[in-house]
């Protein structure tokens, strides 16, 4: 079924929207790919924050004209799926995740603002950790200085309390 111009439009629009706040964009053909596969991911995309759609790929070269995005557009070839997210690491790992498990759902290439990659640079991108990971690794990093510091500053005490109850228990055996 093909769109009207306005429908074209919004889509560009909603798209151009989309891309305006990415972090990376992915591509992968889906050629022969089962509807209950295609549902699935889908729905993994959803719970990972990653904006998954099949588009017609002229109405999404119009809309990264003009973006940090618009390298990609030399390798939107085919029936493609479009990963788009603002984390970087996200729809990579969605995407490479599926595809591990589906043979015919191959991963075409992707771009960072300013940087396209090819598919074995967006797997790459699928091995690193994901932002919460950093930030939790970042924070425990913070943390552990602080830990030790509470940590030598208790054992003045109790290493008190240790003699003081050992002096305790030798008046009290004599």
């Amino acid at each position: 079924m093909s769109l009207n111009l306005e429908a074209k439009k919004v889509v560009v629009a909603e798209v151009s929207e989309k891309v305006a706040s990415a972090q990376s964009i992915i591509l992968a053909e889906y050629r022969g790919m089962k509807v209950d596969d295609m549902t699935k991911l889908r729905a993994q995309a959803r719970k990972s924050g990653v904006y998954l759609r099949v588009l017609k790929n002229t109405l999404v070269r119009r809309a990264i004209d003009g973006t940090p995005f618009a390298d990609l557009a030399e390798k939107m070839v085919g029936p493609l799926v479009f990963g788009i997210s603002t984390d970087p690491v996200n729809a990579a790992k969605v995407l490479n995740d599926f595809a591990k498990a589906n043979d015919q759902f191959v991963i075409k290439g992707g771009a960072m603002p300013n940087y396209v990659m090819d598919a074995a640079g967006i797997k790459a991108l699928a091995t690193m950790p994901s932002r919460e990971e950093l930030l939790a690794k970042l924070m425990g990093t913070m943390q552990a200085p602080v830990a030790k510091f509470v940590r030598t500053l208790n054992e003045v005490p109790t290493s008190m309390v240790r003699v003081l109850a050992a002096v305790r228990d030798q008046k009290q055996a004599a």
